[in-house]
């Protein structure tokens, strides 16, 4: 896992085209808002959050964010122990999230 701050994020992100955005937050946030195009699976889900992750490709890179960052973090330990390949995670969350091109 590789933490980013919000400018890192985005520029990996954008020069990486095939990478995979993770909104690890419950749905009652996500309803306040997410990132767009981000694929929404609640770490909080247990066993169907790590069926979620069986289902994705281990060789793409994924970007992942929840509210503050800790979340975000434990997602990306469990998916590098999973042996995904890149996982980076928003330091700050969403809640320091101000990029209004990439929310809706």
């Amino acid at each position: 896992m590789i933490e980013l701050s919000q400018n890192d994020w985005a520029s990996h992100l954008e020069a990486d085209p095939e990478s995979i955005i993770i909104d690890v937050r419950t749905q009652e946030e996500v309803e306040e808002g997410m990132i767009s195009e981000a694929l929404h699976m609640d770490i909080y889900n247990g066993q169907e959050f790590i069926s979620g992750l069986d289902k994705l490709d281990k060789t793409l890179s994924y970007y992942v964010y929840c509210r503050s960052g800790n979340r975000s973090a434990q997602a990306c330990s469990i998916m590098d122990q999973l042996g995904f390949k890149s996982t980076f995670n928003l330091i700050g969350g969403f809640l320091g999230w101000s990029d209004p091109a990439l929310t809706p």
